[in-house]
């Protein structure tokens, strides 16, 4: 029988020191998490979840990595993030725009090259099911991150970290983020990616994801369409039923990485059946 994992991360809050006195409180990404984790419990899946402290680089590095380790053709890894969104310079030359893309973690940024550097170690035939609701998350495992605006309008809160906090943040740590980010290894990651990884995000490269009292927008808008479990299309069907339920400044995207699967496309979303299982 097919095996589910998720890991589910959610940060109301990150490290001051580390992110050079920058603490922009959200309200609504551990719920998010919980939330996550309460759909994957409902479809069998083991899940754990890190809220704020407890998601730190080391945590969600480990936690990736467990997943890679026991999982096997067939399985399914559903990794969901909620949270800020960061940018670095690129290094290593594998960046069009010259940016590496970040998750905010508690005590410091997971660079994209070291997301798809771990989901290079997933094996051939296990899927990955990513939900990132964050700012800038159109193609998050290897996005092409733009200049993020304020962080606040018209009294929405959005989930950007602000360019002259990255640029602060960076400079006070480059020496770290510069083993990551000219690392050699880490260039073009998503190439070697054997597994199919289908990523649904809150928004496109070039918007803001909102955050709100219970839920992120995209979170509330993905569990009513979801609607406890009562939703029976497929992930292209089940994409779009979000798309079309959000306002025209924030739209998910739908982007995949690694081997193509028709058959994971097909299935109900969140489904640990191997792929055989299609959409009724």
């Amino acid at each position: 029988m097919p095996r589910g994992i998720s890991l589910h991360i959610g940060l109301n809050a990150i490290d001051p020191k580390h992110y050079q006195g920058w603490d922009d409180v959200l309200q609504a990404c551990e719920l998010d998490a919980k939330d996550m984790a309460a759909i994957a419990n409902s479809r069998g899946f083991k899940s754990t979840q890190l809220l704020t402290k407890q998601a730190t680089r080391d945590a969600v590095l480990k936690g990736i990595g467990a997943a890679a380790r026991s999982l096997a053709g067939g399985d399914i890894f559903f990794l969901s993030y909620s949270g800020h969104g960061g940018q670095l310079p690129d290094q290593n030359g594998d960046e069009p725009d010259g940016l590496d893309e970040t998750w905010c973690l508690f005590d410091g940024e997971l660079v994209d090259d070291e997301l798809n550097d771990q989901l290079a170690n997933f094996k051939s035939g296990v899927r990955i099911l990513v939900l990132s609701d964050s700012c800038h998350s159109g193609t998050v495992l290897k996005m092409a991150l733009m200049a993020a605006p304020e962080t606040k309008a018209k009294g929405t809160v959005y989930r950007a970290m602000p360019g002259e906090v990255a640029q602060r943040t960076y400079l006070a740590h480059q020496k770290f983020y510069d083993k990551i980010l000219k690392n050699p290894k880490l260039a073009n990651a998503e190439d070697r990616v054997k597994a199919s990884a289908t990523l649904i995000s809150g928004c496109q490269d070039n918007q803001l994801s909102s955050d709100g009292t219970f839920n992120g927008l995209f979170t509330g808008t993905l569990k009513t369409v979801w609607n406890g479990g009562k939703f029976k299309g497929n992930y292209e069907q089940f994409h779009h039923a979000i798309a079309v339920k959000m306002p025209s400044d924030q739209t998910p995207n739908l982007f995949k990485v690694g081997a193509p699967n028709p058959k994971f496309d097909d299935q109900v979303p969140f489904a640990i059946e191997d792929g055989r299982a299609k959409s009724r």
